[in-house]
């Protein structure tokens, strides 16, 4: 691709609507260029699109992914810039596998109701099919 885009181009590219390029816009994820009333991106925005993009697939706030750039454009520290990056990987990670816990634990607590349930309901049916036949 060219090193300028369109909102739309962006947008089409990666699976996106306009106006939530434009929020990453308003964050101050991304700076495009103004051209008249359009915006016009450079390879660094859609680069930056793309790694916010995936950061929100890991489950980063937009917070965080900005304290990520900032780092990256405050720094050229490339090893600083990793440590904080993977201190952020493993802060998500033990969210997710707690969260992981405590669905296990939610779902141990349903199968347990549920088979209850389902006692409950055969006894019902077994004790009323006993009542009619006497």
């Amino acid at each position: 691709m060219s090193g300028t885009y369109t909102i739309s181009d962006l947008a089409k590219e990666f699976g996106v609507t306009t106006r939530t390029i434009r929020y990453y816009e308003d964050q101050g994820l991304l700076s495009p260029e103004r051209e008249g009333m359009n915006r016009v991106f450079s390879n660094r925005d859609r680069v930056r699109l793309k790694l916010a993009l995936r950061g929100k697939r890991l489950g980063f706030s937009l917070s965080e992914i900005r304290e990520l750039f900032d780092l990256y454009d405050l720094s050229r520290d490339e090893r600083r810039q990793l440590e904080q990056f993977l201190a952020k990987l493993e802060r998500r990670r033990a969210i997710l596998e707690q969260q992981r816990e405590d669905i296990e634990v939610m779902l141990s607590e349903i199968d347990f109701f549920a088979n209850q349930c389902r006692r409950l309901l055969k006894d019902k049916t077994e004790g009323g099919s006993a009542k009619a036949a006497a």
